[in-house]
């Protein structure tokens, strides 16, 4: 029986939303904004901190200022002292908190790794939602994003994301052989919900592969 959903996304495609109709449905906790703030609290930073910084690389900058400091004579005498936000941390607290909330069971976590943190546990339903970009840009302006703003964005967080999961995975982004389904948004977001409910009544022994070809995707 699944006990966990995570949700993988393209960025703009509506996923928290989803997320967050899906939990209140079954109701369950949702790991999404909660769970970078849980993050934030481990880390002792600002939320915003962060949200700037979760799957993401370290920019160059802040990397060769993290090798400076850590490196340097100072830096050596007090290098149990220095604590600097990078995205190994936030990797690692995020590893930490996913596997805290798949432990109780009961919810649905959005993005973060979670989708290959928890990829051996067979109670763990993974989904990825993507659209057309037309269609996430159409979605970010009705949220107040200004046009060109969503293009540039929709291009840009995924790219970074993809990044982020090459790095500290080691494999690349959407990786669709760990997911039990790929769901294309436009068709709405009552029926991707649909969707994945009904994919919950799937034996949790099935493999990723079994359930794509019994359960058709939603385009």
């Amino acid at each position: 029986m699944f006990r966990i959903i995570t949700i993988e996304r393209e960025y703009g495609c509506g996923a928290g939303e989803i997320a967050q109709k899906l939990a209140d449905r079954l109701h369950w906790k949702l790991w999404d904004q909660l769970l970078a703030q849980e993050v934030a609290r481990y880390a002792r930073c600002k939320l915003s901190e962060v949200e700037q910084r979760e799957e993401r690389r370290d920019p160059l900058y802040y990397r060769l200022l993290k090798s400076f400091v850590r490196g340097s004579y100072e830096g050596a005498l007090r290098a149990d002292q220095i604590e600097m936000l990078d995205a190994d941390s936030i990797f690692h607290i995020s590893k930490r908190v996913i596997e805290q909330a798949a432990s109780e069971g009961e919810c649905v976590i959005v993005g973060r790794g979670s989708q290959l943190f928890l990829e051996h546990r067979s109670d763990t339903l993974r989904v990825f939602l993507y659209a057309s970009a037309k269609d996430k840009v159409r979605r970010l302006v009705s949220q107040g994003s200004r046009e060109s703003d969503a293009q540039t964005l929709v291009a840009a967080v995924d790219r970074e994301r993809a990044a982020f999961v090459k790095k500290y995975f080691g494999v690349e982004w959407p990786n669709r052989e760990i997911y039990h389904a790929m769901f294309n948004t436009s068709a709405g977001d009552q029926a991707v919900m649909d969707a994945i409910l009904c994919l919950m009544h799937t034996p949790a022994t099935a493999r990723p592969a079994d359930s794509l070809h019994a359960v058709p995707q939603v385009h």
